[in-house]
């Protein structure tokens, strides 16, 4: 099954200038400031990218992501051109924000953690007390992140203090602000019709050379954000169970319990094929229940060339 993921790309596209590569998604930047980003089947988890890839990850999120870029357009402009190929966004080059716009509806992940060891403040906005792991904001709450530069932990931050450092200018943190709450109560209302709660999700956004603020990255996919599903919901809550949710969530759990949470001296545990075909499983049923559509399996015969003739053929037509 390996040979059968993506897990590096060594293209020269016509008119490259430059290559990054995350840790999920290479970025290729073209002259025209035109981006192509290829979404690989690496997954990472505590910030640490796994041995072994997941087959068709790549193109899940890149599908769920740009079919959310379509359906939220009409409220915020985004970086997106085209999708030449299952696996490839085409876009145009933005400067990033140095901070990531992670909104939560719900108490659970990283605030959960957080408010179990008796913290009431998140990234400088009050929780309220008596709150269950998973139970529902009184209205979502926007806890941001400064962007790690590769390797390093993202780490929260307050607005106050995105304001003092200037990382992001009084007039454009409004405007983020106003985006990441217009994004997630549409998601909301998207997750909503497939019998979904959209829990929290993380936004990035960048300016263009023209000034306009755009959404860039992925959005809604189980990689950036934390669906739950709405049938049971209130009696798992009730009863003080564990919610059934649709994110990566599993993939730490499994890490957890197998010993490694990405502090120094621990060891990735081995992924075994049987693991690995169940993540893609995984990966599957959560692009099916977030779309509400089957997925349909990309010819993974020779991703590199298939990707490679794709994105050349659009580039040719530019």
């Amino acid at each position: 099954m390996g040979q059968n993921t993506l897990m590096a790309t060594d293209f020269h596209f016509v008119g490259q200038r430059s290559v990054y590569q995350g840790k999920v998604r290479e970025v290729y930047t073209l002259e025209n400031d035109i981006l192509v980003i290829v979404a690989t089947d690496r997954i990472s988890a505590f910030d640490v990218v796994m041995p072994r890839g997941i087959p068709y990850k790549g193109q899940i999120l890149n599908q769920i992501a740009t079919h959310m870029m379509k359906a939220t357009e009409d409220l915020v402009p985004n970086w997106l051109m085209a999708t030449p190929d299952p696996n490839v966004a085409v876009g145009k080059a933005c400067q990033p924000f140095k901070v990531e716009m992670v909104i939560r509806g719900y108490l659970s992940g990283h605030a959960a953690r957080e408010y179990k060891v008796g913290k009431r403040m998140l990234c400088g906005v009050s929780m309220p007390e008596g709150m269950k792991e998973n139970d529902q904001f009184p209205e979502p709450i926007i806890t941001p992140a400064t962007k790690a530069e590769k390797g390093d932990h993202d780490e929260d931050i307050s607005r106050e203090d995105i304001l003092k450092k200037g990382i992001v200018s009084q007039h454009d943190y409004e405007v983020l602000e106003k985006y990441t709450r217009a994004l997630f109560q549409r998601g909301t209302e998207i997750a909503a019709k497939q019998g979904l709660i959209l829990v929290d999700t993380k936004y990035e956004f960048g300016k263009t050379k023209d000034g306009e603020i755009v959404l860039i990255d992925e959005i809604h996919t189980p990689d950036s954000s934390r669906y739950f599903y709405v049938d049971g919901y209130q009696e798992r809550q009730d009863k003080g169970e564990p919610q059934k949710q649709l994110s990566k969530e599993f993939v730490r759990q499994w890490l957890i319990s197998n010993g490694f949470q990405g502090l120094e001296g621990q060891k990735v545990p081995e992924m075994d094929d049987a693991y690995v075909t169940s993540v893609s499983e995984r990966y599957i049923e959560l692009y099916e229940s977030i779309l509400g559509k089957p997925f349909l399996k990309a010819d993974i015969t020779n991703i590199h060339e298939r990707i490679g003739a794709n994105v050349a053929q659009y580039l040719s037509k530019l």
